[in-house]
Protein backbone atom coordinates (compact mmCIF):
# COMPACT_ATOMS: atom_id res chain seq x y z
CA UNK A 1 0.00 0.00 0.00
CA UNK A 2 1.51 3.40 -0.96
CA UNK A 3 2.40 5.79 1.82
CA UNK A 4 0.34 8.94 1.96
CA UNK A 5 2.18 12.23 2.16
CA UNK A 6 1.50 14.34 5.20
CA UNK A 7 0.99 18.07 4.81
CA UNK A 8 0.92 21.10 7.06
CA UNK A 9 -0.24 24.66 6.59
CA UNK A 10 2.04 27.64 6.06
CA UNK A 11 0.48 31.07 6.15
CA UNK A 12 1.42 33.77 3.68
CA UNK A 13 -0.14 37.20 3.17
CA UNK A 14 -3.23 37.13 0.94
CA UNK A 15 -1.69 39.71 -1.39
CA UNK A 16 1.33 37.44 -1.98
CA UNK A 17 -0.96 34.44 -2.50
CA UNK A 18 -2.92 36.35 -5.14
CA UNK A 19 0.27 37.40 -6.97
CA UNK A 20 1.53 33.82 -7.03
CA UNK A 21 -1.86 32.54 -8.14
CA UNK A 22 -1.83 34.94 -11.09
CA UNK A 23 1.80 34.12 -11.94
CA UNK A 24 1.21 30.36 -12.12
CA UNK A 25 -1.79 30.55 -14.43
CA UNK A 26 -1.24 28.22 -17.41
CA UNK A 27 2.03 26.86 -16.00
CA UNK A 28 0.92 23.36 -15.11
CA UNK A 29 1.07 23.95 -11.36
CA UNK A 30 -2.31 22.89 -9.97
CA UNK A 31 -2.16 25.18 -6.93
CA UNK A 32 -0.23 27.87 -5.13
CA UNK A 33 0.74 25.27 -2.52
CA UNK A 34 2.33 23.00 -5.11
CA UNK A 35 4.27 25.92 -6.62
CA UNK A 36 5.54 27.16 -3.26
CA UNK A 37 6.52 23.60 -2.31
CA UNK A 38 8.42 23.32 -5.59
CA UNK A 39 10.28 26.58 -4.94
CA UNK A 40 11.24 25.56 -1.41
CA UNK A 41 12.54 22.19 -2.61
CA UNK A 42 14.62 23.96 -5.26
CA UNK A 43 16.16 26.29 -2.68
CA UNK A 44 16.94 23.39 -0.34
CA UNK A 45 18.47 21.27 -3.11
CA UNK A 46 20.63 24.19 -4.26
CA UNK A 47 21.79 24.84 -0.70
CA UNK A 48 22.58 21.17 -0.16
CA UNK A 49 24.49 20.83 -3.43
CA UNK A 50 26.52 23.99 -2.88
CA UNK A 51 27.14 23.23 0.79
CA UNK A 52 26.10 26.76 1.59
CA UNK A 53 23.03 28.47 2.89
CA UNK A 54 21.11 30.23 0.10
CA UNK A 55 21.72 33.48 1.97
CA UNK A 56 24.17 34.78 4.56
CA UNK A 57 23.67 34.11 8.27
CA UNK A 58 23.17 37.85 8.84
CA UNK A 59 20.43 37.85 6.21
CA UNK A 60 18.71 34.94 7.94
CA UNK A 61 18.69 36.86 11.22
CA UNK A 62 17.27 39.96 9.49
CA UNK A 63 14.53 37.81 8.00
CA UNK A 64 13.74 36.28 11.41
CA UNK A 65 13.52 39.75 13.02
CA UNK A 66 11.23 40.96 10.25
CA UNK A 67 8.98 37.90 10.52
CA UNK A 68 8.78 38.40 14.30
CA UNK A 69 7.84 42.05 13.80
CA UNK A 70 5.10 40.97 11.39
CA UNK A 71 3.80 38.45 13.92
CA UNK A 72 4.77 35.28 12.02
CA UNK A 73 7.36 34.15 14.59
CA UNK A 74 7.53 34.35 18.35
Amino acid sequence: MPRRKKFTTVSIPVQLFEKIKKQIENTGFPSVSSYVGYLLREVLVEAHESGEMPFAREDAEKIRRRLRALGYLR
